[in-house]
C-alpha cells in the first residue's frame, strides 16, 4: 500500500511530526503526574466530570441505539429535556463520535482519546497554516515544533483539557485562517465555506473567537499584499461570503442552540476585572497556574521567535511592525472590559474570563513563524528577542503565581533554544538543532501539563472514573427500568449531577448550559436541591413527586466515597418501588389556573390534585434556649451550632424536612439517622429530605455549619394513605395505553374524558399537541380534552430547528450558486468566442 502523497510531501510529514510531538507531550506530562489513565489521580475535574462525560456517554447510546429519546428529545434527564442544544454545544464535533469503538465502560479513557485526537489535529492543522502563509522551505520541521507549541499553550493544557469541546476552537482558528488564504487568493471557494461550517457546528462558542481572530489575520495579509485597493476589496468580499454561507449551512445547529441558550434559566452574573499584568507575564512562563489569568503559555521557542520579530532585518520592515503590532493589540485586548465582551459575544462568562487566549497563543506562532520563515534569525537577533524575554520573565517575579520549576525551566528552554537557533543558521548539526528545539518545546510543555494536573485537583471539584459504583448503578438501573410504563430514577446520592445520562434511567437530575428555566422553577416550587447557582437540578428524592412524574423505581446508592465531605456510608445498593401513574393523567379543568406558592408541600399537593401533607406550625431554639431570630416573615436566622426545631405531626406521618439553606445536618429524634443539608443560596440549594416515621410533639435537632436560614414551615407530615387513594383515584382516570418515541408521547384515554390531560414532563419550549402549542399546568405539559376524543398526541421539536434548516438550505442554494453561476459564465464566454 502506497503512503498517501499528502504525507510523503514536506508539508504533511511537518503536520504529522507536530501532531505526534503533541500527543506524545500530553501523555508525557499525565503520566508524570499520574493522572487517569496513566495512574490514579482522576482528570474529570469541573464540568468534565459532571457535564462532558455524562453527555459523551448518552452520545455512546445514540450510537447504539441504546438511549432514551433521540437527537431532539432527551427522555434520561430532567424527565424530558431538549437534547438538540445540548449536542450542539457539547457533542456535534465530527471527533466525538470516536467514542463509539469504545466499551461503554470505558467512557472516561474514549473522552480522554477524543481530547488527544483534536489537540493533535490541531497542532498540524496550525504547521499546515504557517508552511500556507509562507513556505519556508527547509525549515518545516520547525513549522512542526511551532504547531506543536500552538497546540500545546497553556490554554490547551491548562483549560481545555477539562473542556474538550473548546479544543474544536483550537483547531478551527488556524483552519479558519486558511479559508481566509483561499478567499483573499479566490481559491477553493467550497472547502473554504466547509471548514467554516465544520468549525462553527463543532463548536460555535470558540468558532466565533476564532473567526474574529481569523478576520485581523486576513486583515493583516491584505493590507501587507502587493495588489490594488480594488482587489484588496474583492478577497475581503469572498471572505465575508465565505463566513456567512458557512455559518448559515450550520443554522439547523446553531439556531436551536441558540434559543436554547434563551430559554434557559439564568446562571451567574460575574462582572470582568483584568488580571494584574505580572500575572499575565508569569502565565507565558511555565509550571504556572490560575483560573482568572490568561494561560499564555506557549514554549520558550515560539515565545523568543515572536520576540524576536521585531529585530529581524531579513523580514520587511513593514511586515515585522504590523505583525508584532496586532499581538500587543490583540494582548490588550484580554484585559479591556470593552473587547472582553467582544471576544465573548458580549457576555462575560461564568468561569474562566480568558477563553479567547487561545486565539492570542495562535497570533504569537505565527509571528514567530515569520520570524524563522524567510531566514534564520542572526545573532543580534536572537539577543534583541532574548532581551525582551527576559524582561517579561523579570516583570513576572512578583507575581505569587511563580512556582520552584518556573524560572529553572524557563532557562533551560532559553538555552536549549538559542543554541539549536544558532546551530540551525550555521547550517550544521541540523539533526542536534532540531532535538534541542523539540526537547525544549516538549520537556517545557509536559511540565506544565503534569502542574495543571495536579493543581487542578487541588482547586477544583473533581469525580471518580467509571468504577465499581458505577457498575452496581448501572445495573441496579437496569434490572428495575420498565420505560416507558413508569421512570426508574438512578437516585438522589449521585456520583455526578447527570447520573441519569451515565448510568441509565429516566431521572430528574439534569446539569447543562441550557437548563430550562421553566425546569429549574418548576423543581424549585417542589423543594428540589440544586447546585451551580440553578442549572445542576438534583433529583426529586420523594413519594409525592415520584407519583406525579410516574417513578416506579428508584435506586438508592450510599454516599460517593470519592467526595471528601461525605461521611462513610456502608449501606447497600437497593431499589425501592412504588405503585407508578401513567405518564399521562388527567385533571379537573378548573385547575387549569393554578399557580405554584411558596411552600414546596403545598405545590406537590396542587401537583398531584389531592391534600396530603399536615404542615404544622414550628419553633426553632439555639442549644441555650433562645429562640431563633426571625429573618423577615418567613425564615428563622440561623449561625454555626447546635439548634432544635419542633413541630407536631398526626400519628405514623412521614416527617420531612425543606430547609434550602441550610448547610449542616438533621435528624428525628435522638436515634435517627442523620440527613445531610448542603445549602447555601443561591449557588446551593438542599432538597426537601425525609426524616423518618413519627408522630406527635417532635423534635429535629438540627447542627448548622454556615450561617443560612430555616423556613417557619420547615416541617412536612405526610399520610401514606391519603397519597396511596390520591394515585389511585388519578390511574383510574388516567391513559390507558402510553406510547413514547424519540420526540413525542401518543396517549389513549378513557372514553368520555374531560378536562385536562397532563403530560409528566416539564413544558419547556417546543412541545405541541394536537397540532397547538401546548398548554402549561404548574409547570407540566397539558392539553384540554373535552369528551370529544380518547387520545392525545403531543411532539416535540426543538425551538429554532424549523427556521435554522429553512437558514440552512438558502446557504446551501448560495454555496451552490457561488459554483454554478462561474461556471456558467465560462461557457457562456466559450460560446461567445469566435470559431
Amino acid at each position: 500500500m502506497r503512503t498517501p502523497s499528502i504525507i510523503r510531501s514536506p508539508r504533511g510529514r511537518g503536520a504529522a511530526l507536530a501532531a505526534l510531538l503533541t500527543v506524545a507531550t500530553v501523555c508525557a506530562g499525565d503520566a508524570v503526574a499520574r493522572s487517569y489513565p496513566f495512574g490514579p489521580h482522576t482528570r474529570s475535574v469541573n464540568d468534565l466530570g459532571n457535564q462532558f462525560v455524562p453527555f459523551h456517554t448518552r452520545l455512546w447510546d445514540l450510537l447504539h441505539g441504546q438511549a432514551d429519546g433521540g437527537l431532539l428529545l432527551n427522555w434520561q434527564s430532567g424527565f424530558g429535556s431538549s437534547f438538540l442544544p445540548d449536542f450542539g454545544t457539547y457533542l456535534s464535533s465530527p471527533f466525538a463520535l470516536l467514542i463509539g469503538v469504545f466499551p461503554r465502560d470505558r467512557i472516561d479513557l474514549a473522552v480522554y482519546a477524543v481530547t488527544l485526537v483534536k489537540t493533535g489535529v490541531a497542532a498540524a492543522a496550525m504547521t499546515w497554516l504557517l508552511t500556507a502563509l509562507r513556505r519556508g522551505r527547509g525549515r518545516e520541521w520547525a513549522a512542526a515544533v511551532l504547531g506543536a507549541s500552538y497546540a500545546l499553550c497553556g490554554w490547551s493544557v491548562v483549560e481545555a483539557a477539562y473542556n474538550p469541546m473548546w479544543l474544536d476552537g483550537l483547531i478551527a482558528f488556524p483552519l479558519l485562517c486558511l479559508a481566509g488564504e483561499w478567499a483573499r487568493t479566490g481559491r477553493r471557494p467550497v472547502l473554504g465555506t466547509l471548514l467554516v461550517t465544520l468549525a462553527w457546528v463543532s463548536n460555535f462558542y470558540t468558532a466565533y473567537m476564532a473567526t474574529l481572530g481569523a478576520a485581523l489575520v486576513l486583515v493583516v495579509r491584505l493590507l501587507l499584499e502587493d495588489g490594488t485597493s480594488r482587489e484588496r476589496v474583492r478577497g475581503l468580499v469572498r471572505a465575508v461570503r465565505t463566513v456567512l454561507i458557512g455559518i448559515g449551512l450550520a443554522a439547523p445547529v446553531l439556531v436551536p442552540v441558540f434559543l436554547g441558550t434563551r430559554h434557559a434559566y439564568p446562571g451567574w452574573n460575574r462582572a470582568f476585572a483584568p488580571a494584574a499584568w505580572p500575572d499575565v507575564a508569569a502565565r507565558l512562563l511555565p509550571a504556572t497556574y490560575s483560573f482568572f489569568s490568561p494561560a499564555l503559555f506557549l514554549g520558550t521557542g515560539a515565545l523568543l521567535l515572536a520576540c524576536a520579530l521585531a529585530f529581524h532585518r531579513a523580514v520587511p520592515r513593514t511586515e515585522r511592525f504590523v505583525w508584532a503590532g496586532l499581538v500587543a493589540a490583540v494582548a490588550l485586548s484580554l484585559q479591556w472590559g470593552p473587547t472582553h465582551l467582544l471576544w465573548h459575544a458580549f457576555a462575560t462568562p461564568n468561569g474562566s474570563p480568558f477563553r479567547q487566549t487561545f486565539v492570542l497563543s495562535g497570533l504569537v506562532v505565527i509571528a514567530a513563524w515569520f520570524s524563522v520563515a524567510t531566514a534564520w534569525p542572526d545573532r543580534r537577533t536572537l539577543l534583541g528577542g532574548a532581551g525582551v524575554l527576559v524582561l517579561i520573565a523579570a516583570g513576572a517575579a512578583s507575581s505569587a503565581l511563580i512556582t520552584g520549576w518556573t524560572y529553572p525551566l524557563f532557562a533551560a528552554g532559553l538555552l536549549a533554544v538559542t543554541g539549536a537557533l544558532v546551530l540551525a543558521r550555521s547550517g550544521r548539526f541540523a539533526v542536534l538543532a532540531a532535538l534541542l528545539l523539540i526537547g525544549a518545546q516538549a520537556g517545557q510543555a509536559a511540565a506544565t501539563t503534569a502542574y495543571a494536573d495536579r493543581q487542578r485537583l487541588n482547586r477544583l471539584d473533581d469525580y471518580a472514573p467509571w468504577g465499581e459504583r458505577q457498575t452496581l448503578q448501572a445495573a441496579a438501573v437496569a434490572g428495575a427500568d420498565g420505560w416507558p410504563r413508569y421512570r426508574t430514577d438512578p437516585g438522589l446520592e449521585q456520583s455526578t449531577a447527570n447520573d441519569p445520562l451515565l448510568v441509565g434511567g429516566q431521572g430528574g437530575a439534569y446539569y447543562s448550559s441550557h437548563t430550562p428555566d421553566v425546569l429549574t422553577r418548576t423543581f424549585l416550587a417542589l423543594g428540589a436541591g440544586w447546585t451551580s447557582n440553578g442549572r445542576a437540578l438534583h433529583s426529586l428524592d420523594n413519594p409525592v413527586t415520584d407519583a406525579v412524574f410516574s417513578v416506579g423505581a428508584r435506586v438508592r446508592m450510599p454516599r460517593d466515597p470519592h467526595q471528601g465531605w461525605n461521611r462513610p456510608d456502608g449501606r447497600p445498593v437497593t431499589v425501592t418501588r412504588q405503585d407508578a401513574l401513567p405518564l399521562v393523567t388527567l385533571r379537573p379543568a378548573a385547575d387549569a389556573g393554578a399557580r405554584m406558592g411558596r411552600s414546596p408541600f403545598r405545590n406537590q399537593e396542587k401537583l398531584l390534585g389531592a391534600a396530603v401533607y399536615t404542615v404544622p406550625a414550628t419553633t426553632l431554639r439555639a442549644a441555650d434556649g433562645t429562640a431563633a431570630t426571625d429573618e423577615g416573615a418567613y425564615d428563622y436566622r440561623v449561625r454555626p451550632g447546635a439548634y432544635s426545631l419542633t413541630a407536631s405531626c398526626p400519628a405514623n406521618s412521614e416527617v420531612y424536612l425543606w430547609a434550602p439553606d441550610l448547610f449542616g445536618r438533621a435528624r428525628l429524634g435522638t436515634s435517627g439517622e442523620e440527613a445531610d443539608f448542603r445549602g447555601e443560596l443561591p449557588g446551593r440549594r438542599a432538597g426537601m429530605r425525609m426524616l423518618g416515621t413519627g408522630g406527635g410533639q417532635l423534635a429535629v435537632p438540627l447542627r448548622v455549619a454556615r450561617a443560612g436560614t430555616v423556613p417557619h414551615e420547615a416541617v412536612g407530615c405526610l399520610d401514606r394513605g391519603r397519597l396511596d387513594a390520591a394515585v389511585a383515584g388519578l390511574k383510574r382516570t388516567g391513559a390507558t395505553r402510553v406510547d413514547v418515541t424519540d420526540s413525542g408521547v401518543r396517549a389513549e384515554l378513557p372514553s368520555n374524558a374531560s378536562g385536562l390531560a397532563v403530560l409528566a414532563a416539564p413544558r419547556i419550549a417546543g412541545w405541541s399537541c394536537d397540532g397547538h402549542p401546548a398548554d402549561s399546568y404548574l409547570g407540566l405539559v397539558a392539553v384540554p380534552v373535552n369528551g370529544d376524543r380518547t387520545t392525545v398526541d403531543c411532539t416535540f421539536r426543538p425551538p429554532g430547528l424549523r427556521a435554522g434548516s429553512l437558514a440552512g438550505a438558502g446557504a446551501l442554494v448560495a454555496l451552490l450558486a457561488t459554483v454554478l453561476i462561474p461556471r456558467a459564465r465560462m461557457r457562456g464566454r466559450a460560446v461567445r468566442l469566435p470559431r
